[in-house]
């Protein structure tokens, strides 16, 4: 025999769960950015700020040289010699990407002590693979601009999205256990 549908049994089922509460989050996390995060503008210009420090860092240490700053709009811009400066803009920051992460992390259940630790260096690592993507990209730039286009568009989206998945999986294989699996 079935079990009822009651909201109480409903409410009873994690996949609903995560579902209610992953959509309930998102819901607030797009309120929040599209009225007051984006609209101030700090929160996007920190994390571009980062990520063209980052990767500055990473193109001098492969030995690249950078082209001079514009004289408009400084930290948006970054390119190398032969190619031609990249404008970051809001889209491509990451800042969406994680929240989306934390999200996930947050709404699917686990041991609150390890979400912490884990979502931190989730973000410092979605945020490292943004920052190659970013070095790669002003490569491809000064190579082929179609290369640019290309690679932009699809060949990184994947490589980006990849990892956060790989981040998800990881965390309910190994992390989100609230009990000890059974021995084999």
């Amino acid at each position: 025999m079935s079990r009822p549908f009651t909201t109480r049994v409903v409410m009873a089922d994690p996949v609903f769960r995560f579902l209610l509460s992953g959509v309930l989050l998102y819901t607030l996390w797009y309120l929040a950015y599209e009225f007051v995060i984006h609209p101030n503008g700090m929160v996007d210009r920190a994390v571009i700020d980062a990520l063209v420090w980052l990767a500055a860092v990473l193109l001098r240490l492969a030995g690249y040289e950078l082209l001079p700053d514009p004289d408009f709009d400084t930290n948006r811009y970054l390119g190398i010699q032969g190619g031609s400066h990249l404008w970051i803009g809001d889209p491509c920051n990451g800042v969406s990407l994680f929240a989306v992460f934390l999200i996930f992390l947050v709404a699917y259940p686990g041991p609150v002590k390890h979400k912490f630790w884990f979502g931190a260096i989730g973000l410092l690592s979605i945020h490292l693979i943004n920052a190659i993507r970013v070095a790669a990209l002003c490569v491809l730039a000064s190579i082929n601009y179609d290369y640019f286009n290309f690679n932009h568009d699809y060949t990184f989206y994947v490589v980006v999205y990849g990892w956060v998945f790989f981040l998800w999986y990881l965390w309910v294989k190994r992390f989100a256990r609230t009990s000890p699996s059974p021995s084999a």
